[in-house]
């Protein structure tokens, strides 16, 4: 039942919201009809204290407490004016028509449309009509003359204020409800703005990466194809085992993006510090030396930590395998300590290495760092002069 009940009063809430004026002309024909009727069968002359009122100043009384009801809501005090002149005329002729009561809904909208001193000023006035009946046609006590009146204008005023206070209430859980859509649509934005800054990342590290070995291997094998065959069908084999391992990893991270088979993604892991011997392995077999120093326990990180490890190191060997030179070596030393994990890429290449250029591998290598609250230094070498240096620090988890 109280379902039903809260839809009825949904459905006339709404129908009120959409066509305002139907409502208002069905309550002020209501009242115009209940105040003819009075007129009509006399029957306010069973409570009046002067039955001698000339009959077109009842019809105007009437006319003038019923009416106005039309724009109660669009001009609240106009209304009240009206209503409140004509009330004082009723009870200066000792009518004292019950249609005057009708100004307790103007009350009632004034203390829901208006401020609370626009209702004190209107409480205020509804005694001066009942001070002129009381001093012009005494009847009874005080009490038994203005209480009631004022008791009942007191209750209708508090009754506008709650549905007032209510109405505020309701406005404000609306309000909210749009700032949190607005703020979880903003979230959203972020949190997709923040996936693809990831997925660019990874997209530099593996094509970048893989395509710089993919481009020296192909170099190595056209020069060597004329004089050592053998070698160049070993560059052939080294660029097949690295396309393919690039496209394994394009698969997994475009897997991630697709929504209907999140499951597929999950079978491929992102690439961890055991896969660094391969990952040097595929840089040696592309023409670039490369020795390896590690101490301490790499499987002791956390994924993210070693995810980061890895690109930085592929991202360190890539530049030095495409800037180096013939000539160059490369170094990498790990030491996983207490402090936690540092890295340090080290080459030798003759002209040095463009890491502190404008693109984005050292931009990709300070991103994944700071995730961390680590740091990275990228530079040239002074002793010796020449080559290039990288190193990283990123601290103990319980550090931070």
């Amino acid at each position: 039942m109280t379902r039903y009940v809260e839809r009825g009063v949904q459905w006339v809430r709404s129908f009120d919201r959409r066509r305002p004026l139907v409502w208002d002309a069905l309550l002020t024909g209501f009242f115009v009809c209940a105040g003819l009727v009075d007129l009509v069968g006399e029957g306010w002359r069973n409570i009046a204290p002067n039955t001698d009122v000339s009959a077109w100043v009842l019809y105007a009384i009437t006319a003038a407490v019923t009416v106005p009801l039309l724009w109660r809501r669009s001009h609240p005090l106009a209304v009240y004016a009206l209503m409140f002149l004509a009330g004082l005329a009723n009870n200066w002729t000792g009518a004292v028509l019950q249609g005057s009561l009708t100004l307790l809904i103007v009350v009632f909208n004034i203390a829901v449309r208006l401020p609370p001193r626009a209702l004190a000023w209107a409480y205020g006035l509804t005694v001066v009509p009942l001070l002129v009946s009381r001093f012009r046609y005494p009847q009874g006590s005080w009490d038994q003359q203005i209480v009631p009146t004022l008791m009942s204008f007191a209750i209708v005023a508090l009754l506008g204020i709650a549905v007032r206070t209510r109405q505020e209430y309701m406005a404000s859980l609306v309000q909210r409800a749009k700032q949190l859509e607005v703020e979880r649509d903003q979230q959203a934005q972020l949190a997709t703005n923040a996936e693809r800054t990831r997925i660019a990342r990874e997209m530099h590290d593996i094509i970048g990466h893989n395509l710089s070995v993919i481009t020296t291997l192909a170099d190595g094998g056209s020069y060597a194809a004329a004089k050592s065959p053998e070698r160049a069908a070993q560059a052939l084999t080294a660029i097949g085992t690295t396309s393919r391992q690039a496209l394994t990893e394009l698969r997994r991270l475009l897997e991630v993006l697709r929504e209907e088979a999140p499951e597929a993604a999950a079978l491929a892991p992102q690439p961890a510090l055991t896969d660094l011997d391969q990952l040097i392995a595929g840089v040696r077999a592309a023409g670039l030396p490369v020795r390896s120093t590690v101490r301490g326990r790499p499987d002791s990180l956390p994924a993210g930590r070693q995810l980061t490890v890895y690109r930085v190191v592929q991202e360190a060997l890539t530049n030095t395998l495409k800037h180096g030179g013939p000539e160059a070596t490369a170094h990498v030393e790990a030491v996983y300590g207490d402090d936690g994990v540092r890295v340090t890429v080290t080459d030798t290449g003759a002209g040095g290495s463009p890491h502190g250029s404008s693109g984005r591998g050292l931009t990709g290598m300070r991103e994944r760092t700071a995730l961390y609250d680590g740091t990275l230094e990228a530079g040239p070498l002074r002793h010796p002069p020449g080559g290039w240096q990288v190193e990283l620090h990123l601290p103990e988890e319980s550090a931070q």
